[in-house]
């Protein structure tokens, strides 16, 4: 990363009450929780959270900090062992590691059972009967108060009753749930007498058939973290709310600890939707290639479009931890990208829209290959051979039959320099029945190689080029914005209604020869074109290259929309 661009150092809020307990001896060191629900593929705005959390760790390692992967899987119907698999992945690609603390809520289980059972002793938690209308319809809103329902006064004999025979399994799902006693008149409704516990007779990825009954995430969630030793939860904005509950479970059940819960602001990017349940709908209508498309914000597209991990990690930095709700312009993270590939990445040529040029006067004997640069700014990367002969493929648009004023490229009489080698002249051009431009013919002017341009010859411009014979044919997918709304949320008529139908287009475009034989994953600069990555699944070396297109050169969105 250039140094203009590396975020500020200061502190923000989150770090400064963590430095202020720890000065004041509240804690001694800090123990924080990475908790993804594995119901889907992770994305960029849990990158925001993975870095929070885990950096924080890393920042006071010396005193034993930790960061734990917890797994927050209490809802069988929606969690799968792929889920898991890819968010370890995904956590491990961004750099972190979580050691020895990988933690599944489910490995709890007996423990949340124990602090149900608590509370129903205590007269704090009851079986309700009633159906999920009638309490809903039962707890009121923000102007009228709750209404009691039978089972809330029922005794703690009956409740335990109920709920070892809810555990036993002789209920049906939806005939009873287990609710916490608080507050029918609280302003805050999530006090309103929360569910605690329902009945779901599904197999559960990590204790198969062992339970039916399932705890719910405002439940489990204080609870894991007191058992985990956890010092400060770092939660999004959205459970603010919940936070009165999370400590009342707290203070009202047998935990080893006592954790904060803090707020932090989540991650909103524009032309992006960041729900799970949105994401999972795109891949179920088939509208997306799966959760790792490289048109998803998810961690596996983003992997698949060959965005570094590093540029991720730097953008969440830039972001920063803040408590207020906004939107970051994804041009940002683009820039992170393009601002880190362009010191990353080696340059290679490839022509995406290719129009031929046979130069006439190329000697029939062999002739030097063309000696290239693989990075401008880089000399330790060193420079590379690139075989030419008498034909070569350019950029369509590199040539112009009626060249504009600030056009100094390749045209009738006009002269160019073929990058690394040698300034050619056009002598005439072809064209096909329709009127496009079919071949050009040029002539070669000896000795320019490496040369400055002889005296009277105008040469302002080097194109890059694929020689004809060596070339290879590569398909190139051009990816783009996946909607064409700033706010696809917002969107009238629904997200999935402003979806960019130019968000993918597949080319075959002439690349470098070399460029076939790459390991997927590979990345590079197609020379005056963008950053390119060979893709991770459908890329073979030596038989069947496909690239994806990772990020422009310059970001000519803005250009776009305002036409």
């Amino acid at each position: 990363m250039s140094e203009s661009s590396n975020p500020s150092n200061k502190l923000d809020f989150i770090r400064e009450i963590i430095a202020d307990d720890i000065a004041t001896g509240k804690h001694a060191t800090t123990i924080t929780r990475f908790p993804p629900e594995p119901n889907g593929y992770l994305h960029i705005g849990h990158a925001k959270s993975i870095c929070l959390n885990f950096g924080i760790a890393q920042e006071h390692s010396t005193s034993g900090a930790k960061c734990n992967l917890r797994f927050d899987d209490t809802n069988p119907e929606k969690e799968e062992a792929e889920y898991v698999e890819s968010i370890k992945t995904d956590v491990r690609w961004l750099g972190f590691d979580w050691g020895s603390e990988l933690r599944f809520a489910s490995d709890y289980f007996t423990f949340f059972f124990d602090c149900a059972l608590h509370l129903i002793r205590d007269g704090k938690a009851y079986i309700e009967q009633q159906s999920a209308e009638e309490m809903r319809a039962n707890r009121g809103n923000l102007t009228t108060p709750g209404t009691p329902s039978p089972g809330r006064s029922r005794s703690v004999a009956e409740n335990l009753d109920l709920f070892v025979r809810m555990k036993a399994g002789e209920f049906k799902e939806g005939e009873c749930v287990l609710r916490a006693k608080i507050d029918l008149a609280s302003s805050n409704m999530n006090l309103r007498d929360p569910v605690l516990y329902r009945i779901m007779h599904a197999h559960h990825h990590n204790t198969g058939n062992d339970w039916c009954i399932y705890p719910m995430y405002d439940f489990a969630h204080p609870l894991e973290d007191a058992l985990e030793h956890v010092t400060h939860s770092l939660c999004t904005l959205e459970f603010e709310n919940h936070r009165p509950l999370y400590d009342w479970f707290i203070q009202n059940c047998p935990v080893p600890s006592k954790p904060r819960q803090i707020e932090f602001a989540r991650l909103n990017l524009t032309y992006t939707v960041m729900s799970k349940r949105k994401l999972l709908e795109l891949v179920q209508a088939n509208l997306v290639n799966g959760w790792n498309d490289p048109r998803l914000p998810t961690l596996s597209g983003l992997r698949r479009r060959g965005y570094p991990p590093e540029a991720i990690v730097h953008f969440c930095k830039r972001v920063g931890i803040t408590k207020f709700s906004g939107t970051t312009d994804v041009a940002l993270l683009e820039f992170d990208v393009r601002d880190f590939l362009n010191h990353s990445a080696p340059r290679r040529m490839a022509v995406m829209d290719p129009v031929k040029v046979f130069l006439e006067n190329w000697s029939t004997e062999p002739l030097p290959s063309a000696e290239i640069s693989n990075h401008p700014q880089n000399p330790q990367m060193g420079n590379r051979d690139v075989l030419i002969s008498n034909e070569v493929w350019i950029e369509r648009d590199d040539f112009m039959e009626v060249p504009e004023k600030k056009f100094h490229r390749l045209g009738p009489g006009r002269h160019v320099r073929l990058k690394g080698g040698h300034i050619i002249r056009c002598t005439g051009f072809d064209k096909d029945p329709e009127g496009n431009i079919s071949l050009i013919r040029a002539e070669i002017l000896p000795g320019t190689v490496g040369a400055e341009s002889p005296e009277g010859i105008e040469c302002k411009a080097a194109i890059h080029w694929v020689d004809a014979v060596t070339g290879v044919d590569a398909e190139v997918r051009v990816y783009d914005r996946l909607f064409t709304a700033e706010d696809p949320d917002g969107a009238e008529a629904g997200f999935i209604s402003v979806l960019n139908p130019d968000s993918l287009k597949t080319i075959i475009a002439k690349i470098e020869p070399m460029l076939a034989e790459v390991a997927p994953g590979f990345s590079c600069q197609f020379e005056r074109t963008g950053y390119f990555v060979a893709d991770s699944i459908d890329h073979l070396p030596g038989n069947k290259p496909v690239f994806n297109r990772t990020v422009a050169l310059k970001d000519s969105w803005v250009k776009k929309s305002s036409r």
